[in-house]
């Protein structure tokens, strides 16, 4: 027979090997929400690039005035060259001017009624829904990130490291009727 201290030993040893694996299973999660908000982000930046270079492509293609030609291309640019801070407001910009523009009377019926025209609008409604859903998972996958990193656990031992909070991205995107 051993004596007590050896079972209270192995019993200690195994709590602590337990909470070892726990703590680092938590960091392991963590990285993985963390990894998901940035391909998440890339996704979402991937869908605002192209809805602006759409946006570019119907205002240079002569299917609309001038003064709408020149409102939208302006909307897109800015969008398109906005730095971090003012990102939110250019696209939420942008988004004002595809509905102000795609909501004038008869503007679907004029518009594809030229040759080039169905295949823009098809585009253009089809980079403004990925906006949408896009800024959606980038959101949900920043609400569980910072659920995950509000946990008591990760608080105190800084299992997050140096990786900076995740912001969540809200815009306008409310996408334009074609």
């Amino acid at each position: 027979m051993l004596p007590d201290w050896i079972y209270d030993a192995i019993f200690l040893t195994a709590v602590v090997f337990l909470l070892g694996v726990y703590v680092s299973w938590r960091a392991t999660r963590l990285d993985r929400l963390h990894v998901r908000v940035e391909t998440a982000r890339a996704a979402l930046d991937a869908a605002l690039v192209r809805r602006a270079a759409v946006a570019l492509e119907l205002a240079a293609s002569r299917l609309l005035d001038p003064a709408t030609s020149l409102v939208l291309a302006t909307a897109a640019h800015e969008a398109h060259t906005a730095d971090a801070e003012a990102r939110e407001f250019a696209e939420s910009d942008l988004s004002r001017a595809l509905r102000a523009v795609m909501d004038q009377p008869d503007f679907a019926a004029t518009v594809s009624a030229r040759p080039e025209g169905q295949a823009v609008l098809e585009e253009l409604t089809a980079a403004s829904a990925k906006v949408v859903y896009a800024r959606s998972f980038y959101n949900d996958a920043v609400a569980s990130a910072r659920t995950a990193r509000r946990k008591l656990l990760v608080r105190v031992l800084p299992l997050a490291g140096r990786a900076a909070w995740p912001g969540f991205f809200e815009i306008d995107d409310d996408p334009p009727r074609p």
